[in-house]
Order: C-alpha cells, then structure tokens, then sequence
C-alpha cells in the first residue's frame, strides 16, 4: 500500500526516535485550554441535561471541526440519523481537546460525557487519567493498528491529517511557500500564525511536525525561536485562523486538512499544503485522527455505546469525505465520491510518518516548556 494513501498508511523510514529527545517518560501531558461552544439545552455552569432527559440522550465532549457552523457538518448529519432510528437524542459539548480532558477530570466524581472525542495526543491522556473504559464498537475490527487503542479504549472515527493553509491568492504557485526555512522570509511577518501548542490540538500538533522534520526537540525549538519573529502571537482556536487567511489578513497558518477542506468549500482562496524540512525533502505529514471513546462511569453509556457503533457504521463512514472533508478509518471502506478523491491527491508525493502518541503524551509538559522557552510565549 502506498504511504501517502489515507486509509492505512505505512511508517515512513522517517519516523521519530523514541522520546524524540531521549529522556525518560516521567510527566503527564498539560491539558489545553479552550472556549466551550455549547449546544441547545447545556447550561454555562456545566449541566448536560442528561438527569432530565433520563436514558434518551447521549452526552459527547468532542474537539472542534466536525460540527458545520450551519448545520451542514458530518456531525450534524450523523446526530440527526442517529435520533431518528433511535429517539435518542445527542447533548454536545464542544471545545479544545484538552479543555475536554480537563472537564471530564473534573467532573469524575460526578461523570456528565458519555463518550469523549478528542485529537492526539489528548486521547491518550484520557486513557492515561483512566477518564475511559473498554469498549470496542462494531466496525473497529477495521480499523487498522495505530488507530485505536490496543487497549481498547478508543477507536478512530474520522482519519485526518496534520498540515498548513495558504492564501493562494496573494501567494501563486511559484510564490508559494515549500519548507519551513521558507516560512522565515520577512515577507511573512505579522502575516503568520499558529495555534498554541498544548492549547490547540493543531498547534501541539505542530511540534511534532517540526520535531521530526528537524531531528529532534533542540533543533525544533531552535527553529522555532526564529520563526517566532514572524509569528502574529497565540491563538487557541486553529478553526479561528483559516477565515483570517481567505481574507489575507494572514499569509499562512498551520491546521488539518479535514476542517481545512471542509472551510474552502465557503472560503475560496485557501490552499493545503504540507512544508517539507528543505530543498532536498520531500513535504511530510502524520494521521491526526478525531479519536472517541466511551466515558467510566457515564451516565447513559449504552447510549453512548450506541452512538459509537453507529458513527463506526458503513454508512457513516462513507459520509465521512462527501459531508465532513475527512478520510474514512475502515479499510474495508472506500469512498468513491469527487471530495474523496481530491483528499487523496492533495496526500500524492507526501511522506506519512506514525509518532508515537504515548511518548507525546509522557512528555508533553517538557516539550511545551522548551518551546515557551524558545519563543518567548
């Protein structure tokens, strides 16, 4: 199988060392931060209506980019058809996939979520602070090694990818940015900007990137203390940084390609694409998958049960690219719609490489130290 293929790529021979620095694997990831996009019927103080409603809701608290800002998303769809063959209603929660960790942490003596959906290396997190318990929902026996848990307690649900935006109108083809030492021309500062690491999955993301683009953590933060002089400052929304793009109030900022395509449907002049470590290399990226997983303890975990099932299902699955701009996690799925196809061309040329989520997760709260030591944050 190719390794630029989304439905089951092989390691790249690039893939990072083990603890990417060499250190031992002693601390726990700092969770992010983020604003809570409540749904209809959530109260601000962190009710979900679920003692209300008894057992006919199913309460989700998932990372941002599958929910349409006009209901058009591959959740959106999915909720709907889930409530009309079950008459079970979803609660949704949504914010940064940290901040998601952190709420159900707080809320474990009292559990609100049902099921938890977050990017890695949160969801590794949450199995780490035993937030989730074992279930494996129908259809993951086709989800490929590297996707779900080998524990069992989580299993992808849309596979996505790692990478950057660019204006493409202020920026043609020949102007366009290639590598990461491109990203240091004057041209690019205060036009330039990426979300927080460790507050944003993207942004934490980011790291990752750049640490096995360059060898490791030092040279990354290395990199990364320069690049700083043409960084606009934090952010902890990514989704907040392609409109600044299409409006060319930035030049190029980092995000993943699944909330990215589905945002050029309505923003036209933003482009993917994936920033090789130089001349001599080719552009790479890494799976990112939205990863779910049932709650310990949830209130409705049948339900939630349910709900993983059927966002598993072939039909759900199918809808993954048409609908949500996300590639399928089930090998045995293959989608054959026009968004599939230009997903899997924008991965030709571009080596896929696994980290290793668990190491990211140990040792997330000293590589976001180094970094705010590098730039200054």
């Amino acid at each position: 199988m190719s390794a630029a293929h989304p439905s089951g790529p092989a390691p790249s021979s690039r893939a990072p060392r083990r603890g990417l620095r060499g250190r031992p694997a002693v601390r726990s990831a700092v969770a992010a931060t983020g604003v809570l996009a409540l749904a209809a019927g959530l109260s601000a103080c962190g009710g979900t209506g679920s003692a209300s409603s008894g057992d006919r809701t199913v309460t989700v608290y998932s990372a941002d980019g599958l929910k349409g800002t006009k209901g058009d998303g591959w959740y959106d769809r999915q909720f709907k058809a889930f409530e009309k063959k079950t008459g079970i209603k979803v609660e949704y929660v949504e914010g940064g996939s940290g901040e998601m960790v952190q709420r159900a942490v707080r809320e474990k003596n009292n559990t609100q979520a049902d099921v938890m959906v977050t990017l890695p290396p949160f969801i590794q997190q949450a199995e780490s602070k035993g937030l989730l318990t074992k279930y494996e929902p129908k259809g993951s026996e086709h989800v490929p090694e590297g996707e779900k848990s080998a524990r069992g307690t989580w299993t992808g649900i849309v596979k996505n990818y790692f990478g950057f935006i660019r204006n493409t109108e202020e920026l043609s083809a020949d102007e366009a940015p290639a590598t990461w030492d491109d990203l240091l021309d004057p041209k690019y500062r205060g036009k330039l900007q990426y979300s927080t690491p460790g507050v944003a999955g993207d942004g934490t993301a980011l790291l990752v990137k750049a640490m096995h683009d360059f060898g490791g953590e030092k040279e990354a933060m290395e990199y990364l203390g320069k690049l700083q002089k043409n960084n606009v400052g934090p952010s902890s929304s990514t989704s907040k940084l392609a409109p600044k793009v299409d409006k060319g109030e930035l030049l190029v900022a980092n995000g993943d390609v699944q909330m990215n395509y589905a945002q050029t449907k309505s923003m036209p002049n933003v482009g993917i694409w994936f920033p090789a470590k130089d001349e001599k290399t080719k552009p790479s990226t890494f799976a990112l998958p939205y990863a779910a997983g049932l709650v310990k303890g949830a209130p409705n975990s049948e339900n939630g049960k349910k709900l993983l099932d059927f966002l598993l299902s072939e039909q759900a699955q199918q809808e993954v690219s048409s609908v949500g701009g996300g590639f399928t996690v089930r090998e045995d799925v293959k989608a054959t719609d026009k968004d599939a196809a230009e997903l899997d061309k924008l991965l030709d040329g571009v080596d896929i490489f696994r980290p290793d989520w668990d190491d990211v997760q140990r040792n997330l709260n000293g590589y976001i130290d180094s970094w705010k030591e590098a730039t200054g944050s």
